[in-house]
């Protein structure tokens, strides 16, 4: 893979990841975090899906194969279309969340920002898939480069949120992200549905 493959496999999990949605989701809380807990928190949510996704891309084609006789395809298909409804409410309702499940969360950092917010399902999905096509060192490479970008714009969300609220682009800032989302949902369809029908004419 040359470096231009790299980046581009890179912002992919980028996409799936979906900053907007983490820092939309922390920009909300109020009272507002101060820097230290949002910093505590950004950690262990990172540090969290990192080990879900590196427990995935390592060894989740072998537990989805051997242990539970589901393949590749039927995972993208099934990903795909719970990231469709994903990017689907933000189209329609200008959140990628329950507001109401969020206030209720004590510690948000492992439910619901690394999971199912930065590692949800299309992440693994492709997590999975990208190993078996390309191999797990370079997809951990991508994973690991996608998780600190994120990060970054994570610690940044107080800052982000305060110029978005001025400048009124939060709603559709949202919604456009929710589009790109259901685009990405889409495709995995197809490609699952593409490797099925290749798999069933051999």
């Amino acid at each position: 893979m040359n470096i231009s493959h790299l980046i581009e496999t890179t912002i992919y999990f980028l996409a799936l990841i979906n900053p907007p949605s983490k820092i939309l989701l922390l920009c909300s809380k109020n009272p507002p975090f101060t820097k230290k807990e949002l910093f505590k928190l950004t950690l262990k949510a990172t540090f969290a899906a990192l080990v879900i996704l590196l427990l995935l891309t390592g060894a989740g084609n072998f537990i989805l194969t051997e242990i539970f006789h589901v393949e590749i395809y039927s995972l993208s298909v099934a990903g795909g279309i719970i990231l469709f409804f994903i990017g689907l409410t933000a189209v329609r309702q200008g959140i990628f969340y329950e507001e109401k499940d969020a206030k209720k969360i004590a510690d948000m950092s492992i439910v619901p920002l690394a999971a199912p917010l930065i590692a949800g399902p299309g992440t693994m999905t492709a997590a999975i898939s990208f190993a078996s096509m390309h191999g797990v060192p370079i997809t951990l490479i991508c994973i690991t480069l996608a998780l600190i970008i994120n990060m970054a714009l994570m610690l940044m969300s107080l800052q982000i949120g305060k110029f978005l609220e001025k400048t009124n682009t939060t709603g559709p800032l949202i919604r456009i992200t929710g589009l790109i989302v259901t685009a990405v949902a889409t495709q995995m369809v197809f490609t699952g549905l593409a490797d099925w029908i290749h798999h069933v004419a051999l």
